[in-house]
């Protein structure tokens, strides 16, 4: 038997990338047949993920699984094969969030969430990495869907950090961070008003450190960052750090006072799970799958009004006791999300749809 996955585009360090190898590995430690095809991957990856146009026919016998985030041919060549058929739900932003920046995102946006109903008669098993995510799958009339947490690399945070960046940052100012791509749906110029009335209000020791591109959305970018020059942050104050290695990021994780979210479209969420990781408090916006993620973790808040965050930030900062009760918290949901048989769970679903 053979159980193959479809994935667009196969990127070293990419989360939906690195699910799909490690499935990979684990179907083939069980015995079957598996491999990874792609429409396109990163130079260096041929080894891993092979062309769809090699994509050999399967039989009625096989199970084929489409892991979705975007639009592409890989969805009309699903309906078309002989195989049981799988979906691996990533999600899709709501074009409204692109509409005003990028018009082409917005239709690739429709265009997706447009081919993911056409998959739903054909669609044997339904996963979806939260419960946000599986929600949609069933109002959209999915059958047997199920949460099947994002695969997460554990083993990588225990590298070493960067003690430059560590002590760059570590400083006499209370540290912000937020990691995500610099994208209209993460809202970060709710994170900016919530920065100014913290400078002004509150105190001039504060930074907002912005970890992720800069490049996908350039328009969003620098209207951010002209916003930030009218409310008179300095680059001290606010820095936009880009992409950066792991053991950069692994340190500004260390050196930071909060993890602060104000998004308002979250499909899972990594972020969340890395601040757990690195015994940051979180306080998150309740949007979306971030209320699924963070679970009895963290701080959610119901609304972006700068004034209150930036209270709540200050408190989180300094209160000793609260910070210990966030870090636990956060430390229990880490530990129940670690305890969950991904594979196991996995192999019962395929069981069940391929009927043994």
């Amino acid at each position: 038997m053979r159980i193959d996955q479809l994935v667009p585009a196969f990127h070293r360090g990419d989360a939906i990338g690195d699910e799909a190898f490690e499935l990979r590995q684990f179907f083939r430690g069980r015995g079957f047949e598996s491999e990874i095809y792609c429409l396109s991957r990163d130079r260096g990856l041929e080894s891993q993920a092979r062309q769809f146009d090699d994509f050999p026919p399967p039989s009625s016998q096989d199970l084929t699984f489409l892991h979705f985030a975007l639009p592409s041919s890989l969805t009309t060549a699903l309906l078309k094969l002989p195989s049981r058929k799988a979906l691996i739900y990533h999600n899709i932003t709501p074009p409204e969030f692109f509409a005003a920046l990028n018009p082409e995102m917005a239709r690739l946006s429709r265009l997706g969430r447009q081919e993911l109903e056409s998959l739903q008669p054909y669609v044997d098993l339904s996963l979806a990495d939260s419960e946000y995510n599986r929600l949609e799958l069933e109002q959209l009339g999915f059958r047997k869907t199920h949460v099947f947490p994002l695969y997460i690399d554990f083993a990588k945070y225990e590298k070493a950090s960067s003690p430059f960046v560590f002590e760059l940052f570590r400083e006499d100012r209370v540290n912000i961070l937020f990691v995500g791509r610099i994208a209209p749906n993460k809202k970060i110029e709710n994170l900016i008003k919530a920065v100014f009335y913290y400078k002004k209000y509150i105190s001039p020791l504060v930074r907002l450190i912005l970890v992720g591109k800069t490049n996908t959305f350039p328009g969003y970018y620098q209207s951010i960052s002209r916003m930030a020059d009218e409310f008179y942050l300095k680059p001290e104050e606010i820095q936009f750090i880009g992409h950066v290695p792991d053991e950069e990021m692994f340190a500004l994780y260390r050196a930071s006072d909060v993890f602060l979210s104000l998004s308002e479209h979250e499909g899972f969420c990594l972020p969340l799970i890395e601040s757990m990781i690195f015994d940051l408090p979180v306080i998150a916006l309740a949007s979306t799958a971030v209320p699924y993620t963070l679970g009895g973790a963290g701080i959610l808040v119901n609304d972006s009004r700068p004034d209150r965050v930036a209270e709540l930030v200050d408190r989180v900062a300094h209160d000793a006791a609260l910070r210990a009760k966030l870090v636990a918290s956060g430390r229990r949901e880490l530990r129940k999300f670690k305890a969950f048989r991904r594979e196991e769970f996995l192999l019962g679903r395929i069981k069940d749809v391929m009927g043994s």
